[in-house]
């Protein structure tokens, strides 16, 4: 799966690529039919307790899936997308089975 990463009013961070690569593989191994992701890590300085934002699209067959997260820290947002991700990629993967 190749993932592709946009910083948005933010410095590149590459433990932070390197932190999301890796849930995003552990995704792959789990759901096998993804193609590609991309990640958007932004900073909204109008949100004082937040403002640490993560958009995540997964290409994947019939229609992408898109989740956000706006929290503290950079890595709770990742967390938090992620588990969005995987919500709704259990869901896809039981239209995918053959009964």
């Amino acid at each position: 799966m190749t993932v592709n990463f946009q910083y948005v009013n933010t410095h590149v961070s590459d433990t932070l690529s390197a932190f999301t690569t890796e849930k995003l593989e552990k995704l792959a191994n789990k759901f096998e039919f993804l193609i590609s992701a991309q990640v958007y890590i932004k900073h909204d300085d109008n949100d004082h307790k937040a403002g640490k934002i993560c958009n995540i699209e997964l290409s994947l067959p019939g229609p992408r899936i898109y989740a956000t997260s706006n929290e503290a820290t950079y890595e709770m947002a990742v967390n938090e997308t992620i588990n969005d991700l995987t919500r709704q990629l259990k869901k896809r993967k039981e239209v995918f089975k053959t009964y």
